[in-house]
């Protein structure tokens, strides 16, 4: 990973010379010249990408380069953070530190100097890289040139016939309670064949009630049926605080009501089974469990009387097809390739996962390329009988350009089978340093596309997507992250602490003065008490699958022994108080943190280096003392309560241009309708995402000739807006807005609105038909009120999801134009709807409608419309994807 060290230390060092040349005033002219040096490294590393994984003396150069730069970094960062504590402190106490403080000037200059000449002679060495770089072998360079992304999401082919099979076993049978079971070697596809299943017509309209369950290796019992409640109701607090017991007792009474489908992916041990099936309820209604597994035995103990379903490898025929969907994006392979595609497809043996791997690595590479990788498949295999998915997915590591290598060995990072958050995923990546700047486009923008990428290559698993079809979460196949730690451990990457044991914790340590990051997903308070130091360690990340209560002894035992940290992702952790130590840590850029906190100190102002803070907080309110106007590197701020901003300061604090802004911040989310001022918006021009929760009626208020939302229409940029009205401890209905200002006073760019409890007449929705261009519209509780909506003409021209909660709307009257490009209808508890607009049949746009717990009636003009949608499309013969789907719970089957 020295690719992504250098990069990070250049930049790192001139945001240093830019922005706090004052912390390093005195060894300026040292880091300076160290900057300079470091900067040829950076073409050299990006040069030889493809050379270094056959030649070992570049390799060593490569290591070299890594672990100077590594010191180069510590002696930096702790220089930083020693001059910043000190420059915090008292001047009288000041005055007594002053003499070590000098003497570690000294020192610091001294090991700069010696990192110099360590560099002066790796680059005598790297001469003969370079040399090296310039020999021929044929070998070809990672190609950065732009294909259109693969639609086929799963790798499907020649599993019709499976999933036919194990629908039958899952719809037929006797009205007991049955196990079925899919089993297979890794990489096989049982998860992409479950996932079919799942998905299939037959199984959404049999088993309406159905859940989807990741076990994994490290599976938490109660997080696992949290899970699972989750599809099925929603999860109350004090269902958070149960033990497993009382969750399994609360699961069976709910499942044992009706019918159920429960599918749980990768299920290791048959302790597993026996420690989870207590919250399966036996209700003799047909219900059925689908169990995946790579261990046969684990099948047959779940169900004795069944056999488990074998998924067989597939035929070179099926793999062919599949490397062609792949690698082309079709099956319409050029004349020229195909020699070589089928040969390439027979070495993979039948396996999908390596099927999809190779396609990864071809989908960049021209007609030499397929030749080259022919040959490779061969060799790999033939090298690692025993193991060729691996050597497959190493060919296809190798393949990456450099700058996807460690945003790809990041996943690692996340437990088995997490389904990642993208927002988070993205923002972390830039935290860590890994995503450079272009111009024309955001540190954001930019992780989306590697992600797309590393998605198009098949090493990254797409998982549910936003209504804009942007990803929402992804994951990555087990034994590709396993293969990420393996890689992380050969290169200090980061370290994952797994079943910690204190006994062995000494051992353990001795290591992590090596290491940058630490993954802790297990025991986690066992660690945490322990005392652990990790004086080079940058990022301290928790997912845990339980929500810890931190007890206040130990809160320092986080902030105090990682001085130097980046990121600290530790949601899962619940503190007893804000822990204050994190003003020490003044190079952390990504924070996530919890508990009952309400506010957040004016020490936090020393964060100068902080880009996503996200706090969830079980207070209603919460009040930022900090400076926020001077941390001028803020991207996103995240809370759940509604949080009042300071004021900003002075006006005499101005930038070059005028006031002093917050130019990279895009979310701020969720503020108080108080913090709405002119201000505020001022300094805060690029926001993309804004959400506002509390008594939305101050937001209309006006003291001058401008409201406050006058002001917030002013943000050009603004892209997503959440109107939460919230006057507990009031009840809703004394919150009521009266009305909705003028369309024109809505931000021109906004996309997305989020409405809740805002009590609105019908009459108001032709408001926000005017919005042009407006594409999800999201009516969550009580957002509208009253018994007739007719829709108006000339509105919601670009409307591409309506989704409705909970409302006591009756008729609702609409034509087709006047939803032109609606694709998703979502009605959630309209329990006095009684039809939807049988017209709705005419929008040629429209694949879904999503219905749960609403009315008979309505359901059955929902099923005149699918009717009248599929003759019309059958006729005209439209393709797979403008298919047309129907949901309904209750089903209300006659």
């Amino acid at each position: 990973m020295a690719d992504a060290a250098v990069e990070f230390l250049l930049e790192n060092l001139k945001q240093l010379l830019v922005y706090n040349v004052n912390l390093i005033s005195d060894v300026k002219n040292q880091v300076e010249s160290l900057y300079n040096q470091l900067g040829l490294f950076k073409a050299f590393l990006k040069d030889s990408t493809e050379k270094r994984r056959k030649n070992e003396v570049l390799k060593e150069l490569v290591k070299q380069i890594r672990d100077v730069v590594y010191d180069a970094e510590d002696v930096i960062d702790a220089f930083v953070a020693e001059a910043a504590a000190h420059k915090a402190r008292r001047s009288v106490w000041r005055t007594f530190q002053t003499p070590a403080h000098a003497e570690n000037l000294r020192k610091v200059a001294g090991r700069i100097q010696d990192i110099r000449r360590r560099v002066d002679e790796i680059y005598e060495r790297k001469q003969f890289g370079f040399e090296l770089l310039q020999t021929k072998d044929g070998d070809e360079g990672s190609s950065e040139e732009k294909k259109p992304p693969i639609v086929e999401e799963d790798n499907v082919v020649g599993f019709d016939e499976e999933a036919r099979k194990v629908i039958d076993l899952l719809t037929g049978g006797a009205e007991e309670q049955e196990v079925i079971s899919i089993v297979g070697m890794p990489g096989l596809g049982k998860t992409t064949l479950a996932k079919m299943i799942y998905r299939d017509p037959v199984i959404e309209y049999e088993f309406y009630n159905r859940a989807w369950v990741y076990v994994s290796q490290d599976y938490s019992r109660k997080e696992v049926f949290l899970n699972i409640l989750g599809h099925f109701t929603q999860v109350r607090d004090d269902m958070q605080m149960m033990n497993d017991e009382s969750l399994a007792k609360e699961l069976c009474k709910i499942l044992e009501k009706g019918k159920y489908l429960v599918v749980m992916d990768d299920v290791w041990t048959e302790q597993a089974w026996n420690d989870l099936r207590i919250g399966f309820p036996k209700n003799n209604k047909k219900s059925r469990i689908l169990i995946t597994s790579r261990i046969r035995k684990v099948g047959q103990h779940a169900n004795p009387n069944r056999d488990p379903y074998d998924l067989r490898l597939r035929t070179n025929e099926e793999s062919w097809k599949l490397l062609q969907i792949k690698a082309l994006g079709s099956e319409n392979c050029p004349e020229e390739l195909v020699r070589d595609g089928i040969r390439i497809a027979t070495q993979c043996q039948g396996l999908p996962l390596a099927i999809v791997v190779i396609g990864g690595i071809l989908l960049e590479k021209g007609i030499d390329s397929w030749e080259r990788v022919a040959k490779s498949v061969d060799a790999y295999i033939a090298m690692e009988p025993s193991k060729p998915v691996d050597s497959l997915i190493e060919l296809s590591y190798n393949h990456l350009p450099y700058h996807l290598k460690a945003i790809f060995i990041y996943f690692g990072m996340f437990p088995e089978d997490f389904e990642i958050p993208v927002w988070k995923l993205i923002r972390l990546w830039i935290a860590e340093g890994f995503i450079q700047s272009k111009e024309g486009m955001s540190l954001e923008d930019i992780g989306e596309e590697y992600l797309d990428d590393l998605v198009n290559r098949n090493l990254v698993m797409a998982g549910v997507r936003r209504s804009n079809g942007k990803h929402k979460t992804c994951r990555v196949h087990d034994m590709l992250h396993e293969f990420c730690k393996r890689v992380a451990a050969e290169e200090n990457f980061f370290r994952e602490i797994k079943r910690f044991d204190p006994g062995t914790y000494v051992s353990t340590n001795l290591n992590l003065q090596t290491y940058r990051r630490l993954c802790i997903h297990t025991r986690v308070l066992n660690y945490i008490s322990s005392k652990p130091v990790g004086p080079r360690v940058r990022s301290f990340v928790c997912f845990s699958n339980e929500e810890i209560n931190l007890p206040t002894e130990y809160i320092s035992s986080i902030t105090g022994p990682f001085k130097l940290l980046r990121v600290l992702h530790v949601r899962s952790i619940i503190f007893s108080r804000f822990p204050t130590d994190l003003t020490q840590l003044v190079h952390l850029r990504f924070i996530a943190i919890s508990g009952n906190f309400k506010i957040l100190p004016a020490t936090m102002s020393s964060l100068w280096n902080i880009q996503t803070f996200v706090v969830e907080t079980s207070s209603r309110t919460f009040d930022i003392k900090a400076d926020l106007w001077k941390m001028i590197q803020l991207r996103h701020i995240k809370t759940n309560a509604s949080t009042t901003l300071p004021e900003p300061l002075s006006k005499g604090r101005k930038s070059k241009d005028g006031v002093l802004m917050l130019a990279n911040l895009q979310t701020l989310s969720t503020i108080s309708p108080e913090s709405c001022t002119e201000d505020v918006f001022l300094r805060t021009p690029n926001l993309k995402n804004l959400g506002i929760r509390g008594p939305l009626a101050k937001l209309l208020e006006s003291k001058s000739r401008n409201t406050p939302f006058v002001c917030l229409g002013k943000l050009d940029y603004l892209e997503n807006l959440k109107l939460l009205n919230d006057v507990f401890p009031r009840p809703p209905s004394e919150g009521k807005l009266e009305s909705l200002p003028q369309a024109d006073k809505f931000p021109r760019n906004l996309k997305k609105l989020t409405l809740s409890d805002t009590l609105l007449d019908w009459k108001d929705m032709s408001t926000l038909g005017m919005l042009e261009n407006l594409e999800v519209l999201k009516l969550k509780n009580n957002a509208f009120k009253g018994d007739w909506w007719e829709s108006k003409d000339g509105g919601f021209c670009s409307l591409k999801v309506l989704h409705i909660g909970r409302t006591d709307l009756v008729t609702w009257r609409s034509a087709a134009h006047h939803f032109p490009r609606l694709r998703h209808l979502y009605l959630r508890h309209c329990g006095s709807l009684s039809a939807l607009p049988v017209a709705f049949a005419d929008i040629s746009s429209l694949r879904l409608v999503d219905m749960y717990c609403t009315t008979k009636t309505a359901a059955s003009t929902a099923k005149v419309i699918q009717k009248k949608i599929t003759e019309k499309r059958n006729q005209i013969q439209t393709a797979r994807d403008g298919e047309f789907k129907l949901s309904i719970y209750p089903p209300y089957n006659e």
